[in-house]
């Protein structure tokens, strides 16, 4: 039987998530173990889009703007000191990204959206408006049906794989340890930590923190905890690779360090299904066609399906409990967003550090339905 302090921090998850927040315990120096399920798992952190986003987050919670936009700022030193530490570049860009509209009516709608959150922010949330002759001065390539974006400084765009690598490179260098393929059974809080049966084996921990995506759903009640997350399917085009074309990534279109295009548009409600469909990969790439008429014949070289990981309200769950404390919660569908502020404040924070006043309301208890 293992002891209850073999590690100060166990992190289950090896998504973007997990490996952040591994990295972050790992770099403050603590001992840390990190558990993967492995390929079996869904793996939202292998689908991801790459977008590093401040535009439009956080319409209806100005808490969930400002959280976004203070890791778009940690981005640029984050992104150095893993290429610093591992040699791995993650390809960051941020030379402010566009949310592209196809009719007047759409333009309007997102510029009333952001003007609000805006004012919601005291003004501080930076973006402009471009007309149509304005985008096709920033991107000679945009198609004839664009009417408009909107345009936010902050945004850009970074490589989900190449930061996964970085994540896990620094986190070992720094003395970390994975364990992959396998999948944790049970946790037992001990007085002095916890004990986490994985497969055969029991590891003990000082602190638990679950990152498993759709999986904490089934860990957190093991703790005293709820996650109310359940899947949402995005689904990806990856092109051959190309000229490049397009310096600034836009909400559904970007182009990577290598040429190739990567296409996504789609939020279906499918359960457990990560696979493809020709209706919606068709919708997906007509929308691109429309906005950059390159593309129109291109050759499709991947496509696949990936699980978002949604809360009811879409926004995080950042929680540490009160049953049994030094478990904690982290759960978001931004991952890539909000790395550096996951390897950040938030582990300063169940560090024994204050907690952010950014996410003080995003506890599980906000889905609790008041009945008389």
């Amino acid at each position: 039987m293992a002891a209850a302090a073999d590690v100060d921090t166990l992190v289950i998850g090896g998504g973007i998530v997990g490996t952040a927040l591994a990295y972050g315990f790992a770099r403050a120096g603590e001992r840390v173990h990190l558990l993967d399920e492995g390929d079996d798992a869904y793996r939202a952190a292998r689908g991801n889009f790459g977008l590093v986003w401040v535009q439009g987050k956080g319409l209806d919670r100005p808490d969930y703007a400002r959280w976004s936009m203070q890791s778009a700022a940690r981005w640029p030193a984050f992104a150095a000191e893993l290429a610093d530490r591992t040699g791995v570049d993650v390809e960051l860009q941020q030379p402010g990204g566009l949310g592209m509209c196809l009719d007047e009516d759409e333009l309007a709608e997102r510029v009333v959206q952001l003007s609000a959150l805006r004012d919601a922010l005291g003004g501080a949330y930076p973006f402009e408006v471009m007309d149509a002759a304005a985008v096709r001065a920033l991107i000679p390539q945009t198609g004839p049906e664009v009417v408009g974006a909107t345009w936010c400084p902050l945004d850009g765009h970074a490589s989900p794989l190449r930061l996964l690598r970085a994540l896990l490179q620094a986190f070992t260098a720094q003395g970390g340890v994975l364990t992959a393929g396998t999948r944790v059974s049970a946790i037992r809080p001990t007085g002095g930590g916890f004990l986490v049966q994985a497969g055969e084996r029991t590891f003990g921990a000082a602190r638990v923190v679950l990152a498993a995506g759709l999986g904490n759903r089934a860990l957190a009640p093991l703790v005293g905890l709820r996650a109310p997350v359940e899947p949402n399917r995005g689904q990806i085009l990856v092109t051959e690779r190309l000229q490049p074309f397009l310096r600034h990534p836009t909400l559904h279109v970007r182009q990577t360090g290598e040429g190739v295009v990567q296409i996504g548009d789609s939020k279906e409600d499918v359960g457990f299904d990560d696979g493809t469909s020709l209706a919606q990969l068709s919708r997906i790439a007509a929308r691109a066609a429309r906005c950059f008429p390159l593309l129109d014949g291109v050759n499709i070289v991947r496509t696949w399906g990936a699980l978002r990981v949604m809360s009811p309200d879409g926004y995080p769950i950042y929680q540490a409990s009160r049953e049994c404390p030094g478990a904690f919660l982290v759960t978001c569908h931004s991952g890539i967003t909000l790395a550096a502020q996951h390897a950040g404040p938030l582990v300063d924070w169940m560090r024994g550090g204050a907690e952010p006043p950014e996410i003080l309301g995003f506890k599980a208890e906000r889905f609790d339905v008041q009945t008389d």
